[in-house]
């Protein structure tokens, strides 16, 4: 973290001008962690800075990416996971993964630094559309779209109903509005079907475009106006979701039971 000039801090945090700042300072306006500020000092963002009574809060500038992901790269931020998504990317400011995509997934990834744009995202109850292509091991049937397209029973739920187009002999779309773990990869195993390749291709009104496997790209002006237009009536609370409560316990249940198997209890 990097300090900076308290004049330039107050500026970039919307107070006022450099100039004006350094004339609250010298008035004796401001404050650094309780005590009187001098000009010309320079400060972290981490510390309690204070005009007259109020306190400042740097603004931070919104970051949106939009990533395609290839396949082998984790979306996690764990350390330790050579190939996460983080250490991959190495953007010089602080961003994180708006939806995930499994590791043999691609296409694209939506990476900000807007916790509550995230959140909104995410939020089960909010049904945001994501499209993919989805290319299989056998050739796609009516009667396969059709079962996609109604619901499919896994995890012990029913996936909601969403839209899909056949594309080729083995390739088809989906439009999902919800994101179980490894949702498509399960529907299409649930129905005889082998996920050979699937990719990303929108998220929202955001989408992957012509952007290389492994580039990236800021979401334009008119992208981010209209994201935030479509996420404006989209709840930010915590939303109860029957379904992947339910997809938890089974994973849980599942992996109690391969410790027991692997130890043998």
């Amino acid at each position: 973290m990097q300090e900076v000039r308290l004049n330039k801090f107050l500026a970039e945090a919307g107070v006022c001008s450099r100039r004006e700042a350094d004339r609250l300072i010298a008035a004796g306006q401001v404050t650094v962690d309780g005590k009187r500020a001098e000009t010309g000092m320079k400060v972290l963002p981490t510390q309690e800075i204070r005009v007259g009574k109020k306190t400042v809060q740097k603004v931070e500038k919104r970051i949106l990416l939009i990533v395609n992901k290839p396949v082998g790269i984790v979306c996690t931020e764990e350390k330790r996971e050579k190939n996460n998504i983080i250490k991959f990317l190495n953007y010089p400011s602080r961003i994180t993964y708006a939806g995930r995509l499994d590791k043999d997934s691609e296409g694209l990834l939506l990476m900000t630094n807007d916790g509550d744009i995230i959140n909104k995202m995410m939020r089960a109850g909010n049904r945001h559309e994501k499209e993919y292509i989805v290319t299989v091991d056998k050739p796609v049937t009516a009667a396969f779209l059709r079962a996609m397209s109604e619901g499919v029973k896994i995890l012990d739920t029913v996936t909601r109903p969403c839209k899909t187009e056949q594309l080729s002999k083995y390739r088809f779309r989906i439009i999902l509005t919800q994101g179980l773990n490894r949702q498509i990869r399960r529907m299409c195993e649930a129905l005889g079907f082998e996920v050979k390749k699937l990719q990303r291709i929108r998220v929202m009104n955001l989408t992957l475009g012509e952007l290389k496997p492994g580039a990236y790209r800021e979401v334009t002006a008119e992208e981010e106006a209209e994201l935030m237009k479509l996420l404006a009536d989209s709840k930010n609370e915590t939303v109860i979701d029957e379904a992947a409560i339910r997809e938890r316990e089974q994973i849980q249940r599942m992996l109690r039971q391969q410790q027991r198997g692997k130890y043998g209890r």
